[in-house]
């Protein structure tokens, strides 16, 4: 019987190559996709923060539209697509909410203005005057005093179901891996370009 590559480790070792070789200013961002409650598809960039337990980690307020949507319906997917190494992974799985602890860390490590936008903005609501919700952020970041996590403000740990792999080729010939959880174990399958 051929012996798998972890689709866990693959990642990380396609992840760190990319990171290696970009020049882009957010390397770290994904694409996460959920179901709305409209039940149409919603997709938007987002920063992925590490891998925890073999999950994935992204972060972001609880009562923005994504947050609804996943506290709605927890199937989600990611999408990594990498120029320097033309390589893309798409994960579908289950989204949780983080611990407190770790949302802590990762509020923490914003800076000022980060902090002071999860603080005062609603994401995604409608806004009458933006220029006066402006004021209000750089007026709190001059205040240079500790910004605490909001209690809306938290994170998702997305266990992934199925990983798949491709890495484009110039012949349009790509090579693509399949990985899905069966019975508490990773299979693969080669599929088609």
């Amino acid at each position: 019987m051929k012996k798998i590559e972890n689709p866990i480790l693959l990642f990380k070792k396609w992840y760190q190559k990319e990171l290696e070789l970009t020049n882009v200013r957010i390397p770290s961002a994904v694409c996460l996709s959920t179901v709305g409650i409209d039940n149409f598809p919603n997709a938007r960039f987002v920063s992925f923060k590490e891998l925890i337990n073999d999950s994935f980690i992204i972060t972001g307020p609880l009562n923005s539209r994504k947050g609804i949507e996943i506290d709605n319906n927890d199937k989600v997917s990611l999408t990594f697509w990498w120029t320097e190494t033309e390589r893309q992974i798409r994960v579908q799985g289950i989204a949780t909410k983080i611990e407190d602890k770790l949302a802590e860390k990762y509020f923490a490590e914003r800076n000022a203005n980060s902090k002071a936008v999860s603080l005062i903005c609603e994401q995604g609501k409608e806004v009458n005057d933006l220029k006066l919700l402006e004021d209000e952020i750089l007026k709190k970041v001059a205040q240079n005093e500790r910004i605490d996590r909001p209690k809306n403000w938290s994170g998702f740990l997305i266990k992934p179901l199925r990983i798949e792999f491709m890495e484009f080729k110039k012949t349009r010939f790509h090579d693509r891996k399949l990985y899905e959880i069966e019975n508490d174990k990773w299979n693969m399958k080669q599929i088609q370009p």
